[in-house]
């Protein structure tokens, strides 16, 4: 037992003498990563815009087919890609604006939780009404949205499973 302290005790030792890396070059690498990390890629308010519509047009399938756990699902895609506007394009004035989804999306959200189609159907409405109130707000009046007439997607099914 005496001579395996004894070996640990050696190798802990060992250890503490490696040489370390200079705080200067240990400064330089995290600056290096940093500017990585700032120079990588974050997608344009563009693209969270078009993932938002997507989303939004399946939600609205989703709840017009009464499946609820879809259009809760398409529901917190929604938050998390507002989420992440916030975070990625916080200084852009546009930004400052999309909280005025807010109340409609959990308007959207309490008929999607009651499973109340016709209260999920003048929700979303009004959600669709106030993303192109959003729109003039930010002189982008150009980009009006409206309720869906067909799914985004053909190889997706929008009825609940059984």
């Amino acid at each position: 037992m005496r001579k395996i302290l004894l070996g640990i005790f050696s190798m802990g030792l060992l250890a503490c003498n490696q040489p370390q890396e200079p705080v200067a070059v240990l400064e330089k690498r995290i600056d290096s990563l940093e500017n990585q990390l700032e120079n990588s890629y974050k997608p344009g308010f563009g693209d969270f815009m078009g993932f938002i519509q997507t989303h939004h047009a399946k939600l609205w399938f989703a709840g017009q087919n009464e499946n609820w756990e879809l259009a809760d699902f398409e529901l917190h895609e929604l938050e998390e890609a507002i989420d992440d506007i916030q975070e990625i394009h916080a200084t852009r004035e546009e930004t400052q604006y999309i909280d005025m989804i807010i109340e409609p999306l959990e308007k959207v959200e309490e008929a999607v939780e009651n499973k109340d189609k016709a209260a999920f159907t003048q929700s979303y409405q009004t959600l669709t009404n106030t993303c192109n109130q959003c729109h003039i707000a930010v002189d982008m009046e150009f980009i009006e949205i409206k309720i869906p007439d067909s799914p985004p997607f053909t190889n997706q099914i929008f009825t609940p499973k059984e």
